[in-house]
C-alpha cells in the first residue's frame, strides 16, 4: 500500500477512535441528564420511592454515573455490549437481530437509488438549462427540502391508504420470502430512495457541469464530438471522485439516518430500537446502538476518502 493511502487511512482511523469515544461520552451524559431512569419508566410515576430505590440498587443505578461509564467502556472494548436494563436481555443479541433489518433496508435502497441518482445527474448535465434539467432539478430540490417524515406520510397516504397497494406498517421477520419482504418494506425504501437520489443527482450534475468548462472538454467540442459522448467518455470519468464521496456518504445516511423512517413505518431496525431505549431510559441499549451507528459512519467516511483518492488520477499516481 503506497504512502498516499496510508497518509489518509492512519489519521482518519485515529480520528475515528476519538470520535467513537466522544460519541459514547456524549450519549452517556445526555441520557443521564434526562429526567427519571429505567426504574421510573418501568414502575411508573405512581411507584413507591422505596420500590424505585430497590430497583435502582438491583440494576446498579445507585452507583455514580462515571463509575458505570468506565465499567461499560471497559466491557465494550472487549466486545461486551452489556445487558439491557429494561428486559435483562443481551444488548448484542438485540442489536444483531435489528442490524440485519437496517442493513437490508439500506442495501435495497442503494440498489435502486445509486444508479438512478447518477443517471438523472448525467441527464440533467447533458440537457443543462433545458426543460428536462429544470424539471429534474426542481423535483429533487423539493424532495431535499421536505422532511423525511412528511415524505413518508405522503407516500403512505397514496400507496397504502388511497390505492391500497402496499402496507402502511412495515413489520418484517426472517420467515418472509424475498418478494414478500420487499413488498412490506417498499414504503420505507421509497422514502429513503427519494431523499438519497436527490442528493446524488445534484452532486453528479454539479460535478459534470463544473468539468464542462475544462480545456480538454473544449478541445473535445472543437473536434465535433457529440455532447453525450463528451459527458460519458470525458467528463464523467473525471467526476467520479466527488460522486463516489456523495454515494458513500449517502450509504452512511441510509444506515444511521433511518431513525425517523423506521419509527414512521414501525420498521424493526436499529433506529426503532434506539428510540424505544430512549423512552425506557435503557442506557446500555442506547450506548450500544449509538456505537454501532457511529462505527458505521466513521468506516464509511474512511471508505469515501480512500475511494475518492483511488478515483482521482492526480492522487493515484502521486509518488
Amino acid at each position: 500500500m503506497n504512502s498516499p493511502v496510508l497518509s489518509i487511512i492512519l489519521p482518519r482511523l485515529a480520528m475515528g477512535v476519538f470520535i467513537l469515544f466522544g460519541v459514547s461520552l456524549l450519549i452517556t451524559i445526555g441520557v443521564e441528564a434526562l429526567a427519571g431512569d429505567v426504574c421510573s419508566a418501568i414502575l411508573g410515576q405512581a411507584a413507591e420511592p422505596s420500590t424505585v430505590k430497590a430497583c435502582q440498587v438491583q440494576l446498579g443505578l445507585d452507583k455514580p454515573a462515571h463509575l458505570r461509564y468506565v465499567a461499560w467502556l471497559g466491557n465494550i472494548i472487549q466486545g461486551d455490549f452489556g445487558t439491557s436494563l429494561a428486559n435483562q436481555r443481551e444488548v448484542g443479541e438485540q442489536i444483531g437481530k435489528r442490524l440485519g433489518n437496517t442493513l437490508y433496508l439500506a442495501a435495497t435502497t442503494a440498489i435502486f437509488a445509486v444508479p438512478v441518482g447518477i443517471l438523472l445527474g448525467v441527464i440533467a448535465a447533458l440537457y443543462r438549462n433545458s426543460f428536462i434539467d429544470n424539471a429534474i432539478s426542481t423535483t429533487t430540490l423539493t424532495t431535499i427540502a421536505s422532511p423525511e417524515f412528511f415524505v413518508g406520510y405522503v407516500l403512505m397516504a397514496i400507496f397504502a391508504v388511497n390505492l391500497g397497494w402496499l402496507p402502511a406498517i412495515s413489520i418484517v421477520d426472517s420467515s418472509m420470502g424475498f418478494f414478500e419482504r420487499l413488498r412490506v418494506s417498499a414504503l420505507p425504501i421509497m422514502t429513503l430512495a427519494l431523499v438519497t437520489v436527490a442528493h446524488m443527482m445534484r452532486m453528479t450534475r454539479a460535478s459534470i457541469v463544473s468539468l464542462l468548462a475544462s480545456p480538454y472538454i473544449e478541445m473535445a467540442k472543437l473536434k465535433g464530438l457529440k455532447p453525450s459522448r463528451i459527458i460519458i467518455k470525458h467528463a464523467l470519468p473525471n467526476a467520479w471522485s466527488p460522486i463516489i464521496q456523495v454515494v458513500v456518504l449517502n450509504l452512511a445516511y441510509m444506515i444511521v439516518g433511518v431513525v425517523v423512517i423506521e419509527v414512521v413505518f414501525v420498521y424493526p431496525g436499529l433506529g426503532a430500537l434506539i428510540v424505544d431505549a430512549v423512552l425506557n431510559r435503557d442506557l446500555p441499549v442506547i450506548q450500544g446502538t449509538a456505537m454501532v451507528f457511529a462505527s458505521a459512519y466513521v468506516l464509511l467516511f474512511l471508505l469515501a476518502d480512500i475511494l475518492s483518492m483511488v478515483a482521482n488520477p492526480r492522487l493515484r499516481h502521486r509518488r
